[in-house]
């Protein structure tokens, strides 16, 4: 699959990009375990526009996570335009990349968003979904690809008739997570009508399939049975990066990894600690693992006060010797083919 010149392979696996989750260590931890390309958290456009320093700071890249696509959201065009400018122009972190490739958010379903007309609340308004889109790919240089829903409800599943539209501005790919706006994360995605856009003969573009992709065999639903060309994964990578060696592994051999062992997990959860650390300092590096670490271990037997202490430690070498301790004391703690421990 290719977005522009981004030659992805076969079969890509990208990880979705998540507020407060896709960081630049985390990207980087997910590249290093098979993630085909990663996203920024979503970013918005009029915080750009305003030089706020928060949306500044997710506007940032390093070279250790390319090929990397900036997303951004907002509902005013103006905006939304001077944003992927700005984007189209990132520097980097380290090493002077930038980004890849521009994504616009036309899918976040969070009421504060939806509800100004950003996000999925631009299902409501698909000329002005179409407006921004092909602005914006006729204002920057990049690739630029949006990621959408079915639609607002039930009752408006309008992505087969909009996908057209939106390809028809010049994006270079499509990513369709299948729930409506109104769905929220609730009840099963729906890949049928992803199935369906894929299916229609004008449609030349990638589409990326999103929803529900929480295992390796789900990935490879997602391939055989609805002919997507990428899939993208969200939720099932918190606190599981390595889930992308596991798809990449089953899509290559029909056949699953071993579940990752504590120790295993200890080590990459350090790796993962000490990037955020390198690239964020202290004790911001610090406090924002503070999500990932208490993920890392979900299931292990009387853990809750070695949790406790793992994200509540400022001092980063103190961080390291309690996950050395997780090593020490539960190393040898079983895991069935899940991931998760016996009995728990």
């Amino acid at each position: 699959m290719k977005i522009g010149n981004i030659d992805l392979g076969d079969k890509p696996v990208l990880l979705a990009p998540m507020e407060d989750v896709t960081d630049a260590s985390f990207r980087g931890i997910c590249r290093e375990q098979g993630a085909d390309m990663v996203y920024t958290e979503f970013i918005p456009a009029e915080g750009l526009v305003r030089d706020a320093r928060k949306a500044y700071a997710k506007l940032l890249t390093s070279d250790e996570e390319a090929p990397v696509g900036i997303q951004i959201y907002g509902s005013d065009p103006d905006a939304m335009v001077r944003a992927a400018v700005m984007a189209d122009n990132a520097p980097s972190l380290v090493g002077g990349h930038g980004c890849d490739l521009i994504d616009i958010n036309f899918g976040c379903p969070v009421s504060k968003i939806a509800a100004r007309g950003a996000g999925s609340g631009m299902m409501k308004d698909p000329d002005k979904m179409v407006l921004i889109t092909r602005r914006i790919v006729e204002a920057v240089k990049k690739p630029v690809t949006v990621k959408t829903r079915l639609g607002w409800d039930e009752g408006s599943k309008i992505i087969v008739e909009l996908a057209e539209r939106l390809q028809d501005t010049g994006i270079s790919a499509l990513t369709i997570h299948g729930r409506t706006r109104c769905q929220m994360y609730k009840g099963e995605a729906d890949w049928t009508l992803i199935g369906k856009v894929k299916e229609n003969p004008r449609m030349t573009i990638p589409i990326i399939g999103n929803g529900d992709i929480v295992s390796a065999r789900t990935a490879a639903e997602a391939f055989n049975r609805y002919g997507v060309d990428g899939i993208m994964v969200a939720r099932a990578s918190f606190g599981h990066p390595w889930i992308f060696k596991e798809i990449k592994h089953y899509l290559a051999t029909g056949e699953e990894l071993p579940p990752l062992g504590v120790r295993e997990r200890v080590a990459l959860a350090k790796k993962h600690f000490s990037l955020s650390v390198r690239l964020k300092g202290v004790p911001t590096g610090v406090y924002e693992m503070r999500r990932h670490l208490s993920c890392y271990f979900k299931g292990l037997p009387d853990f809750k006060a070695t949790r406790m202490r793992l994200v509540t430690e400022d001092d980063p070498g103190k961080v390291l010797e309690i996950l050395d301790g997780i090593a020490s004391v539960w190393g040898d703690t079983p895991l069935n083919e899940a991931g998760n421990v016996y009995g728990v």
